[in-house]
């Protein structure tokens, strides 16, 4: 059975795992997960009793959540297509750092941003909470800029798993008109190559629900419930 990967719309940092599978050629299916009422459905907290996507229904019919290690789960299992790394080597620490600052700084940047847009606040709280949110969105691209400099991709001369992370969470400066993306000109240009990125004009299609094209091992979509029979039974 391919492992099976609970996307969340919209614009879900699952994202990155899409496109990382995309670029893995690892056979795989996906299963629609629109945001924020399935995933308080019953049927999705059998897979994730967090409520969260992404989620990973493996091979050997195990769950997997968070981002992390799903990226890491699919590079683990696809180090000859170049995206990811052995453990123990220097690129796979190199790769874990980015991955994990990513994570944490780079995606929790936009935290409170994200509750102004999913609950009611006053304009006193939404004040402080977007001048919070501008100055930890603003501090993260200054960070990845410098980190990034004059590199093609986030790690050297590669594209890795880190760069399919960080265009599913890159794009999100869309929802949240605080930072202006030309101020950080290398991160625009990563973005300007990944948006060209054959995999990701994959994953947006797949989103929106459009015509799709892969160059993976995409193997279809399938309904919740018709994932759950796969799931191993503890």
């Amino acid at each position: 059975m391919p492992p099976i990967l609970y996307y969340g719309v919209p614009s879900g940092c699952s994202f990155g795992s899409i496109v990382a599978l995309e670029w893995s050629g690892l056979p795989y299916r996906l299963v629609r997960v629109e945001m924020p009422q399935m995933i308080h459905a019953p049927a999705y907290l059998a897979i994730n009793p967090v409520g969260e996507t992404p989620a990973l229904l493996t091979a050997r019919g195990e769950v997997l959540a968070e981002s992390l290690a799903i990226l890491n789960h699919i590079g683990a299992n696809a180090i000859a297509s170049g995206i990811a790394f052995a453990q123990g080597t220097r690129e796979f620490d190199e790769l874990n750092r980015m991955l994990a600052f990513l994570n944490t700084t780079f995606f929790s940047a936009f935290a409170s941003l994200w509750h102004l847009l999913e609950h009611e606040s006053d304009e006193h709280e939404k004040a402080a909470l977007t001048a919070y949110g501008r100055a930890r969105v603003e501090r993260a691209h200054a960070q990845l800029e410098r980190m990034l400099g004059d590199k093609p991709w986030l790690l050297g001369e590669h594209r890795t798993l880190a760069d399919a992370y960080f265009i599913g969470i890159a794009r999100w400066t869309k929802y949240h008109a605080v930072v202006d993306r030309r101020d950080y000109p290398n991160l625009q240009r990563l973005y300007d190559k990944l948006e060209a990125d054959p995999a990701v004009i994959f994953a947006h299609a797949i989103e929106q629900q459009t015509p799709a094209v892969s160059g993976g091992g995409f193997a279809g979509e399938i309904g919740l419930e018709e994932a759950l029979g796969f799931k191993r039974v503890a």
